[in-house]
Formats: structure tokens, sequence, C-alpha cells
């Protein structure tokens, strides 16, 4: 089974690049729109869309060979959402006309800019909405999931991303990323402590602040922590690996079969915590399963790559449609589509073949990420 990201690790590591940046040093709590402090909630990913995003900003020098393949798996996920909804991509100006070529032009806006990478909902704007028509877009200041990777570009998007939509920008004194992050829209979150209470985000920061910070930004009454785990993965076991709202009170949670995955046992606490886990309104969990395939396809992607991420549960939920993967393993690949499409009965389950990104720890809902309709 994967250990996910721990294929990214093996690129150059820049960690002093966009340090103070992506750190948020000298920035006042004024200019953090601290005024909107419990006024802002993050709504469930399932809420009407106003667009998608992706990051179209792989390079040879992370992803090597795989780069062409990395690009026509962002130009088919990117081509497919824009099937159900606006789509904006980000890429280099030397690569607007590939971009273009990829992911097509219908229904999708280009923006042009530096980017080291594909990781969209890490780098982007974590976005939030008062009820009243306002948009807020939440940057808790990527730093390369604790200085594993060069960031100096990526740290900078989550603004860009406010200034495009027209967001009020919330910069959050925490450091973190949007797979981090998985909320139910009514004020109940899980999240893992592996990447949030960790030295190489938050140094000093104890649990109980952590919490605090998260509640107050994304309009949250109660946090459901997973304990995760640090180190096997360059995201320190983010949640949307793990668990997701698929409403209030109901989750659907990964269960790794694999005996020899240290994903097995983290799975198995994961499950418990949740199964026994009551939401911010008092309501006991309803918790649904999936388990990764336990032999995907064999290809150059997956063979012989233990960090290949074949999981289900990293779907992408958009206007009419879930956005899911599929690894050529018939059985599994049906049973996860019969799940989602039961789940989510208004929407159509679209599975994809996106082996090239699952090669570098990651997957659909990874490298997207949405603008909610305020």
């Amino acid at each position: 089974m994967s250990t996910r990201r721990e294929f990214m690790k093996q690129v150059s590591v820049v960690a002093s690049l966009g340090a103070a940046a992506s750190m948020g040093l000298g920035l006042s709590a004024a200019r953090a729109v601290a005024a909107n402090k419990g006024r802002w909630h993050m709504p469930d990913e399932g809420d009407k869309h106003q667009r998608a995003f992706i990051a179209f900003g792989a390079q040879e020098v992370i992803w090597e060979d795989f780069t062409p393949d990395v690009q026509d798996a962002l130009g088919l996920i990117a081509r497919t959402i824009a099937e159900y909804e606006p789509v904006t991509v980000f890429c280099r100006e030397n690569e607007r006309d590939l971009a273009e070529e990829k992911c097509g032009t219908a229904n999708i806006t280009f923006v042009t800019t530096e980017l080291d990478d594909i990781w969209m909902r890490d780098i982007g704007a974590n976005f939030v909405i008062d009820g009243e028509g306002g948009l807020g877009a939440v940057d808790f200041n990527f730093n390369g999931w604790g200085n594993k990777q060069q960031h100096a570009d990526d740290a900078q998007l989550a603004a860009l991303v406010a200034r495009n939509a027209h967001a009020s920008y919330i910069r959050s004194q925490l450091v973190g990323e949007g797979g981090g992050i998985e909320v139910d829209g009514h004020g109940t979150g899980i999240m893992t402590e592996s990447s949030w209470i960790n030295t190489n985000r938050n140094p000093g920061w104890s649990k109980a602040d952590v919490e605090e910070e998260l509640k107050a930004r994304l309009g949250l009454r109660k946090i459901i922590w997973l304990p995760g785990i640090k180190g096997k993965d360059i995201t320190d076991a983010h949640v949307d690996f793990y668990a997701r709202f698929v409403k209030p009170g109901v989750v659907i949670a990964n269960l790794d079969n694999d005996p020899q995955s240290y994903d097995h046992e983290v799975t198995l606490v994961h499950l418990d915590i949740l199964k026994n886990a009551t939401d911010a309104d008092g309501r006991k969990l309803q918790v649904h399963t999936v388990s990764p395939p336990m032999h995907p396809r064999q290809n150059r992607f997956s063979k012989q790559n233990p960090d290949f991420a074949a999981g289900y549960i990293n779907y992408f939920v958009i206007n009419g449609a879930v956005i899911a993967p599929e690894f050529g393993h018939k059985a599994a690949d049906t049973k996860a589509y019969e799940l989602l499409s039961e789940l989510y009965p208004d929407r159509e389950v679209v599975q994809l073949n996106i082996d090239a990104i699952a090669a570098g720890g990651g997957g659909i809902h990874c490298v997207t990420s949405h603008q909610p309709l305020a």
C-alpha cells in the first residue's frame, strides 16, 4: 500500500526559500482581518461551487520523466471538471499554450503565475463565507509541508487566488494546508494531529492553541482529531486520505486492509475514533468505509513504487458530479464506484485514471480546490 508523497522527498529541498513569506512574519492581527473572526465559516465541499481550480505546475526537477504524464493527468481532470463547472487553471507564462492544449479551453480560464508544483489543495486559498454574500479566503502560510520541498512560488498562490476572487484576504498565524482540512459546513471539522500539531509547521503551538485558531478561521464549533502519523509521507498524513464528510453526520473513512502497510493500524484507530464520535450538534456519526485496492494495475507509475497513492477516498465533489480515481482493479474500482454512487445519489460518479499523479503520492482532491458560491 502507498505511503503517498514520500516520492516527493527525493527532490531537492529548499527550506529557506520564501520562509519569511510562508511564516507570515511581521503580519499584524489587524491585517489578518481579525475583525472577521467568528463571522466566517467554511461550507461543505458539496455545496454549490462558483468554480474549481487546478495548478498546472509539474516540472522536471520534481517529476523527472513523469512530467508529461502528470500534465496529461492534470489536463484530463481539468477537462472533466469543466463539463460540470467553470475551471481556473494556474500555469507558468511559458507553458500557457501547453496548458491550453492539455486542459482544453471550454469553460476554462487561464491565469499565469510562477509555480513550484501541482498541489492546488495545499497551496491555494481556503474559502469561507459569511451567509450574507461575503467571501473570505484564508491563507495558512504554506511552507512546503514543513520545509520538505521548494515552495517560494507556491507560498504566494493563496493571496493571488484571493485577489482574483475579490475575496477578503484572511491570513492565519498557523501554518498548514488545505488537504489537512475536512469540514461538514455546519460547524464540525476532522483533522489529523500529525499534520497540524507538528513542530515543522507550528512550533510552540499547543493542541488547544491550534484548535482555537482553526475554529476561529473556519467557523468551527468542534474538531474531531485523528492521530494520523508523522514522517511517513511528505504531508504528515493529511486528513483527505483518511476521512471525508459526505454530509453532516455521515463520514466515509479509509480502511487499509493491507497488514504490511503502516496505514493498516492507523486506519483502524481512526475508524474506532470516528465510530464513537459525535458532531458539533451531538449526532453520532454514521461511518462508511472504503479500502484501497490490494493490487492496483501494474505500470511504470505503480510497479515497485511503495509510494503509489491508490486511495479512493481522495475524490473531489463538484456541481453535479464526484470526480474519483480508478486503479485498474475491477472489483475494488466497482465497489468504490457503487459506494460513492450510493452516498452521492444526486451526482454522477466519474472515475479517472490518474496513475501519474498517484505515483507522486497524491490524488484528485490534492490537485484541485474550489471557490464556493457565496
